[in-house]
């Protein structure tokens, strides 16, 4: 059998990048992958997506292009083509991570990975008929689409996201069940292309990982944009034609009818069948249960990413295997992942981003409190862009000054919340935000503005 310092099994984002830091310490490593390089989210998931919701927001422009003093006329859209550029990307970016496992000179074994105890204090792993043995595991085999009984996907009518990526025709209608981040960016990329989108969420308002107040603005800016929205509700069952039937928490229900249902309900750990009962790896609710350094029960076996629970996120699960290898080789100054430094994005129309407490976790930790607010109607880069529906919120330790949490949503805010992550991991008070010089004009000013709101010295509103 032949041996490697590191194996890991999955090839996600969290995979595929542990298995570059381990070479770069110069240790022989094998990755392990079932289906592709890249995993979910390079392949049916964070890439392919965004390529879809970059031809709405396209299309978007184009149909409102007259309040720019641009006429078009009559635009259209083809999807085949849409589809077919969101899947080439996702096919450059799966053979970017081929190229880069072939320069870190990393054995790509292609096959199902499956633990199969020790030998001679080596961890055995079987992919088909082949064995080989490592030092140490890292378990990164990602997750699935949660299904609920009464709303099974059966690929044709009732969609996971999968389905959803691929369309072959434009649904002229579709009910969207779960408003998350992957409900509300299928729900925004469907209604921009001219769909009537209902979106049905059973707690009391959209986005419920957000703050209160930024998913209830985001819910008015996607109402004024057509999307219906049914919360405290849910679906009791789907039957052929479509019909949904929506049962909400007090009155009577409600039958939808539409073209296609999109299910996007949470997902599921992987964890079936890949050796976990000859480990003492422990599991809970289909997630591998791990320490701050990402260590499981079994000596030498490390998880990370989607497999081991919330926040289900591509960036998180890089951070993790970063963590993980550098804690299994002895690497110095190892930092445990602080959950709460990830920050969230939602890529709809408008987007949604947040790091931190919300304003509700932070008052339920006990912190006495200041907050600011900056709505993107102060903002001039905002308006010259004609993107005025946007807030920036952010939250402070009154006693210390400490940035516990930032909370956007309008134009670009993914890419500007990671100033605010990075205020975070360097401890910065409103001292140092204040004091920093933004760029004129730009949408980070509306960052400023919100702490300068939170201390009473607010500019521009």
């Amino acid at each position: 059998m032949d041996n490697f310092d590191i194996v890991i099994m999955g090839a996600g984002p969290g995979g595929y990048v542990a298995a570059i830091r381990a070479a770069q310490l110069g240790k022989s490593v094998a990755i392990v992958e079932a289906n592709h390089l890249g995993g979910i989210c390079l392949n049916w998931g964070c890439i392919p997506t965004k390529a879809l919701l970059r031809s709405a927001e396209v299309f978007d422009l184009i149909k409102h292009s007259e309040s720019f003093g641009i006429t078009v006329n009559n635009p259209k859209f083809d999807i085949k083509k849409i589809v077919e550029r969101s899947r080439a990307i996702a096919k450059q970016l799966s053979g970017g991570v081929a190229h880069l496992m072939k320069k870190n000179k990393i054995e790509v074994i292609n096959g199902f990975g499956k633990l199969e105890g020790m030998q001679g204090g080596k961890h055995i792993i079987s992919i088909d008929k082949r064995k080989i043995t490592a030092t140490n595991v890292i378990v990164a085999t990602g997750a699935r689409a949660r299904t609920l009984p009464n709303i099974q996907p059966d690929g044709k009518d009732i969609w996971t996201y999968r389905e959803a990526m691929v369309p072959e025709k434009m649904p002229k209608s579709l009910v969207v069940v779960g408003s998350g981040a992957i409900g509300i960016e299928f729900a925004s990329f469907y209604c921009s292309m001219g769909a009537d989108v209902t979106v049905v969420e059973i707690m009391d308002r959209i986005l419920p990982v957000e703050d209160e107040e930024i998913s209830k603005f985001a819910q008015k800016v996607f109402e004024k944009r057509g999307i219906k929205f049914m919360t405290g509700a849910s679906v009791e069952k789907v039957e052929k034609g479509l019909k949904v039937t929506v049962k909400p928490k007090s009155g009577p229900q409600v039958v939808i009818e539409c073209e296609k249902v999109i299910s996007a309900v949470g997902i599921m750990g992987n964890i079936e069948d890949i050796g976990l009962d000859k480990t003492k790896i422990k599991t809970e609710k289909s997630h591998i249960l791990t320490d701050k350094f990402c260590q499981t029960d079994e000596p030498g076996i490390y998880a990370i990413g989607d497999v081991t629970g919330a926040p289900w996120l591509a960036h998180k699960a890089s951070h993790e295997g970063i963590i993980a290898v550098e804690h299994m080789t002895g690497q110095k100054h190892v930092h445990a992942l602080d959950k709460n430094n990830i920050p969230g994005c939602t890529y709809s129309s408008p987007q949604i981003a947040s790091v931190g407490m919300t304003e509700k976790q932070a008052k339920d930790a006990g912190y006495k409190i200041k907050v600011g607010r900056f709505s993107a109607l102060g903002n001039g880069k905002a308006i010259a862009m004609g993107e005025t529906d946007g807030l920036v919120k952010t939250i402070f330790d009154e006693k210390t000054g400490e940035l516990l949490g930032a909370h956007m949503v309008g134009a670009e805010v993914t890419e500007l919340i990671q100033g605010f992550g990075i205020a975070k991991t360097c401890e910065a008070t409103e001292a140092e935000l204040v004091n920093n010089i933004f760029a004129h004009p730009t949408l980070s000013e509306m960052m400023h503005e919100s702490v300068l709101d939170a201390y009473g010295r607010v500019i521009h509103m």
